[in-house]
């Protein structure tokens, strides 16, 4: 195996910080919500042209995968390039889609919130063929689509549809450059009361659901309080994030009501569990209310549907596993000092690339977490070129680890 010149990789990647730039800020001006990725999936089958990918795919769901190099050890690079809306645009002090770039940072709409780890990966991979470093694996680096709407859904498709299953996956997403080995799970809880509409005027003739949903509100609100600790992923936790209502008018007593939960799941938690919970309650019972799990079926932008439920599991990766160790070792060798190793806060792709078919996960990205989702997002020219110099050296290190 060709020795690893970390010093040539972080010069390579700052040589390239201004086309890596370019490419994020070209990214940027495409919208790309969730299902609606397919514009921005063409321009980055462009940047891997020309930096010269071996092979380069689009499947059924949208998913783009390029091909670097074809060893006997599959890994893969992650990054979602779906974004979320801007909201208010009344909060940007700057235009989100246009966006801005000064000396040290670049502004817009994904400049964190996923597509700088995309402009990252690819130019690591053209380094990585201009080095010659990858005789004894096969990288592929992946922009994956409807993370925002449903986190993992693309890479349950990968994995179990398209067959590609790697060895490790590395996460792109924001981390501020460290190293993070995990995160808490999610899921998407309905609840939902039913009751007798009549005339408003004589509300005892009927039987009201939203009376009957306001008792479950108050013990879910105490049911958060006392869910499971977990001492590296913190605590579960519980909000109400939406509620619904029908009654045949504003004269009326209502029939129904429902209300959305997202419930934070820490290790140890299952959905199960976290459903089992919330039946328990003595105001679920009393109510004969009706607690499931949503389902996602929203079409991708070629128009396959792919339903899962809403349920996106807990991952953590042992600090002593060779995937931890070996991007620990690569960040140690390029920038002379030890990284902080830590967990997200929100939840990423690995959900179902670890929480589901257990491929371990490593996560190290550029920009920051607190900016995901935000207005005025942006990331800084810095983290482009640290985090392309990391991507272009975890494969070998991991293959030098493993050798030993």
């Amino acid at each position: 195996m060709k020795k690893i010149d970390f010093q040539e990789i972080l010069s390579r990647s700052k040589k390239y910080e201004k086309e890596m730039t370019k490419f994020l800020r070209d990214m940027i001006r495409i919208p790309s919500e969730s299902s609606g990725e397919e514009l921005v999936i063409l321009r980055i089958k462009e940047e891997m042209e020309k930096v010269g990918f071996d092979e380069i795919k689009i499947d059924k769901m949208g998913n783009i995968i390029g091909r670097i190099g074809n060893g006997n050890h599959l890994i893969a690079m992650d990054a979602h390039i779906d974004t979320v809306g801007i909201g208010e645009i009344n909060n940007w002090i700057f235009d989100p889609y246009e966006g801005y770039e000064d000396e040290d940072t670049i502004g817009g709409r994904g400049a964190s919130d996923q597509e700088g780890g995309m402009a990252a990966m690819v130019y690591a991979g053209k380094i990585i063929k201009e080095l010659g470093l990858d005789s004894d694996y096969t990288l592929l680096v992946t922009g994956t689509v409807q993370e925002e709407d449903c986190d993992g859904l693309c890479w349950q498709y990968i994995i179990e549809e398209d067959k590609i299953k790697p060895e490790f996956v590395v996460i792109t997403e924001p981390t501020n450059l460290n190293i993070y080995r995990g995160h808490r799970g999610r899921m998407e809880i309905k609840v939902s009361t039913s009751g007798i509409s009549c005339h408003g005027s004589a509300p005892e003739r009927g039987d009201n659901a939203i009376f009957k949903m306001a008792p479950i509100l108050s013990e879910l609100e105490a049911l958060n309080h006392r869910l499971l600790d977990n001492e590296f992923l913190g605590k579960g936790t519980l909000t109400v994030s939406e509620i619904f209502y029908s009654s045949p008018s504003r004269c009326a007593v209502a029939d129904g009501c429902s209300i959305s939960i997202d419930r934070r799941l820490t290790d140890g938690e299952t959905y199960l569990s976290a459903i089992k919970e919330i039946e328990d309650l003595k105001s679920v019972k009393e109510a004969k209310a009706k607690v499931e799990m949503y389902e996602y079926a929203r079409p991708s932008y070629t128009g396959l549907v792919y339903p899962t439920k809403s349920y996106f599991p807990t991952w953590v990766l042992p600090e002593n596993h060779v995937v931890c160790e070996s991007t620990v070792k690569a960040y140690e060798e390029l920038f002379l000092k030890k990284p902080l190793v830590d967990k997200w806060t929100f939840s990423t792709n690995a959900v179902s690339i670890m929480g589901r078919h257990n491929i371990p996960c490593i996560g190290f990205g550029p920009g920051k977490e607190e900016q995901a989702h935000a207005p005025n997002e942006i990331t800084y020219k810095e983290h482009l070129v640290k985090a392309c110099a990391m991507y272009a050296a975890i494969p070998s290190v991991y293959i030098e680890n493993i050798k030993r």
